[in-house]
């Protein structure tokens, strides 16, 4: 894998970085990664939402988005209605697959095992699938990210968890660029949900190795390694 360095400042060099997000919904990859993303224009992006490819309108939106990430990106199908029916493990992780291009990544960024809010099953079920395969060694990657936020059980919007790994304050260029990506090309309203949430800073838990997230996300499922 060819890596390359670019100066940054004096004395200073950053590494460009080939990089997927994982997300389940159009937006997703926007309101917990945006700032990160823009931080970095030098990185090469590659973008997986597993969700929403049938719906014309929120797919192009999508694809918006993406011009503005200037990052290449995937959308897949996966079931996506109100009622939120737990889909088949198998299911999500065969989506995440045929989406992911099958290559090395320097740094896999997805949604945490408990979401990011109270509650949304998919952001979950794709944090589990994704970590899942990791520790398979059916991805590769250096690094693992999950983004790190809570609402206090529905008590207030998605604040960043400030003893994540990474947490970091997004400059006011870059929050208002974040912002106008969630309220111009997703077109959601000032007074909406997702522009009210969209964060000022971004946090993430951050591993290198497979098997301590594996084991992280147990205390999340209970299940066994």
């Amino acid at each position: 894998m060819n890596r390359y360095l670019l100066k940054t400042g004096i004395g200073e060099v950053e590494k460009i970085k080939n990089v997927a997000v994982i997300v389940a919904h159009p937006d997703d990859e926007t309101l917990w990664a945006g700032g990160t993303i823009l931080s970095h224009p030098s990185w090469n992006w590659f973008i997986v939402c597993l969700s929403r490819k049938s719906d014309t309108e929120r797919a192009a939106k999508f694809d918006k988005a993406l011009q503005v990430y200037k990052a290449e990106g995937i959308m897949g199908d996966l079931d996506d209605g109100p009622n939120q029916k737990p889909l088949e493990e198998e299911t999500v992780e065969k989506a995440v697959l045929e989406l992911l291009p099958p290559k090395h990544f320097d740094l896999i960024i997805t949604h945490n095992p408990s979401g990011e809010y109270t509650r949304h099953l998919r952001h979950e079920e794709v944090s589990k699938a994704v970590i899942k395969l990791w520790h398979a060694t059916e991805i590769s990657a250096t690094e693992l990210w999950t983004f790190a936020y809570e609402d206090g059980n529905k008590k207030y919007f998605p604040l960043p968890v400030k003893n994540a790994n990474i947490f970091r304050l997004l400059t006011k260029r870059i929050w208002l660029r974040k912002y106008s990506i969630i309220t111009e090309t997703y077109g959601f309203k000032k007074d909406s949900w997702e522009a009210e949430t969209t964060p000022r800073s971004e946090a993430f838990w951050q591993f290198t190795d497979p098997y301590d997230a594996k084991r992280w996300q147990k205390q999340f499922n209970n299940e066994s390694l």
